[in-house]
């Protein structure tokens, strides 16, 4: 991604995650369906120990090998606090509301990934929090593709983690679908285009140069 100390990892046809890579460690960034934890602590094992775990939004494309790569790891998993009850299998996850331009999506990944096994949340952010990497993490919340969907980003690197609320499969950043609140998600992506981040890191598809100054 041209930009040292930060990778993107493709673990299957859909999902991904991000490493970033501090003096101290490294911090993953979602963490795919079921089954990735192994090559997700391999790749991390390369840069450092694994720090921390954040959890972009609970579904299971990002959540589903916290669990496992928490125990692997000893790593500590953070999550919004919306979204923490459904991470730690107390509640059951609310379905999208599916658009005339989500079916027909939807119906071709039919059926959908396995489900997240239950996972920890050691610790619930919220909008405004710092993590402590990248220089310094802002998180955003950023309702609408699931209540507790929240950014990441780092100023001082130029980089924004923006989850499933922006898309850049199959073109440019748009916003991302099967969202929970289709307005809610549309307020949300407005304040993620007016961050300005020069490189915008997507749940789905390829990270985005925007060209923005940092």
């Amino acid at each position: 991604m041209e930009l040292p100390g930060l990778l993107r990892l493709r673990l299957d046809g859909v999902a991904q995650c991000y490493l970033v890579r501090d003096d101290d460690g490294v911090t993953v960034i979602d963490t795919g369906t079921a089954g990735h934890a192994g090559p997700i602590a391999r790749w991390a094992a390369e840069f450092g120990p694994v720090r921390r775990i954040v959890l972009t939004h609970h579904h299971a494309d990002h959540a589903g090998s916290a669990a496992a790569l928490r125990a692997l790891t000893g790593a500590p998993v953070l999550a919004h606090a919306a979204d923490a009850p459904v991470v730690r299998g107390e509640v059951e996850p609310p379905p999208p509301v599916l658009t005339d331009e989500d079916r027909p999506l939807w119906e071709a990944i039919a059926p959908p990934p396995p489900p997240a096994p239950p996972c920890p949340v050691d610790g619930e952010v919220a909008d405004g929090d710092v993590l402590p990497f990248g220089g310094g993490a802002r998180v955003l919340s950023i309702p609408g593709h699931t209540d507790g969907s929240i950014a990441l980003h780092l100023p001082a690197l130029g980089v924004l983690f923006t989850g499933d609320a922006l898309a850049s499969v199959g073109g440019p950043l748009r916003p991302g679908v099967f969202n929970t609140d289709r307005v809610r998600l549309e307020e949300s992506v407005r304040r993620l285009l007016a961050v300005g981040a020069d490189l915008v890191c997507v749940g789905h598809g390829k990270p985005v140069r925007t060209g923005a100054p940092r």
